[in-house]
């Protein structure tokens, strides 16, 4: 059984900051990519950010240059570093990543943490 758990959501002014984690534990043996999603109210989930086992990070045009994807691989987490904040980015934030739960199994699958809210208002 693999969990991963999300923290550091919250309410928040608009141009305040938040860090998000995502702590990935249980029966895994190797975590890939990590990445980072976001739901809106009556909106499609999107990608917001994503990095590699290496270190390449990618992020969607609406969050480059204020959000900070980073991770610490040795204890399979995930951070999220949201600046500038405004109402837009008010959503559900959820953590998804690539997870080899055995050495005897090549194959990796991807799990989804329960998501945690951000809310950027006045």
């Amino acid at each position: 059984q693999v969990q991963l758990v999300e923290s550091g959501g919250g309410l928040v002014q608009p141009g305040g900051s938040l860090r998000l984690s995502c702590a990935a534990s249980g029966n895994l043996f190797r975590v890939n990519a990590m990445r980072w999603y976001r739901q809106a109210p009556g909106k499609q989930r999107e990608l917001v950010a994503g990095i590699t086992s290496g270190g390449s990070t990618s992020y969607a045009d609406s969050v480059k240059g204020r959000f900070t994807i980073s991770r610490d691989s040795a204890n399979h987490t995930a951070y999220l570093r949201m600046n500038s904040l405004n109402p837009e980015d008010t959503a559900v934030y959820y953590c998804n990543a690539d997870v080899r739960v055995s050495a005897y199994v090549l194959d990796y699958r991807a799990y989804w943490g329960q998501g945690t809210q951000v809310t950027v208002s006045s």
